[in-house]
C-alpha cells in the first residue's frame, strides 16, 4: 500500500476550511467532549483520512466500541502516516497520536484494546478525521486501498500491520 507521500500536507487553504472545532483539535492538541464526535457511533465501511492533509490513517474494519465515547481503533491502515509523542499533559503521561503529514493532533493511543486483536486502541477525535464511504474511495483518490475490504484480504492486510 504504498501511496505518494507528496500528495499529502498541511496547507493554509486546508487550514482555512476548518471548523473551529477541527481547528481546535487539530491545531491546539484539543479534545473533544466524549460521546460527542460526528464518528463515534459511525458503523459505515470506508476509512478515516486526516481532515487537514487527507493522508489515510484508519480502516472501519479496524474500529471497535471502546466505550470510552471516541471513536477507537486497533491499528492505523499505513503505521508510518501515524507519529506517536510522549504527552505529559494533565498530570499525566499518555501518547498523543498525531498525523505524520498534517501534524494534526489525533488522539491517544493506549495499551487496553481488544486482545483478540492488536491489544492498542486508538482513541481518536472526530473533529480531526474525515470519513470516505467505500463506495466513494475510488472517485476521491483512495482506490489503491480498496483491497483490504475484499473478502480474505481482511486476514492478510491485519497480519502486515500488526
Amino acid at each position: 500500500m504504498e501511496r505518494a507521500r507528496t500528495k499529502y500536507a498541511k496547507t493554509d487553504q486546508a487550514l482555512g476550511r476548518l471548523t473551529a472545532e477541527q481547528y481546535r483539535v487539530t491545531q491546539q492538541d484539543g479534545t473533544e467532549a466524549p460521546f460527542s464526535g460526528e464518528y463515534v457511533d459511525n458503523k459505515a465501511t470506508g476509512i478515516y483520512v486526516d481532515v487537514v492533509s487527507g493522508e489515510p490513517l484508519f480502516a472501519s474494519i479496524d474500529k471497535y466500541d471502546s466505550g470510552s465515547g471516541w471513536p477507537s481503533f486497533t491499528r492505523p491502515i499505513v503505521e508510518e502516516n501515524v507519529v506517536e509523542r510522549v504527552d505529559d499533559s494533565h498530570g499525566m503521561r499518555r501518547v498523543e497520536v498525531r498525523s505524520k503529514h498534517g501534524d494534526s493532533h489525533l488522539g491517544h493511543v493506549f495499551p487496553d484494546g481488544p486482545s483478540d486483536s492488536t491489544g492498542t486502541r486508538y482513541c481518536i477525535n472526530s473533529a480531526s478525521l474525515r470519513f470516505i464511504a467505500l463506495e466513494d474511495m475510488a472517485a476521491e483518490g483512495y482506490g489503491d486501498l480498496l483491497p483490504i475490504f475484499s473478502e480474505g484480504q481482511t486476514e492478510d492486510y491485519n497480519d502486515k500491520q500488526v
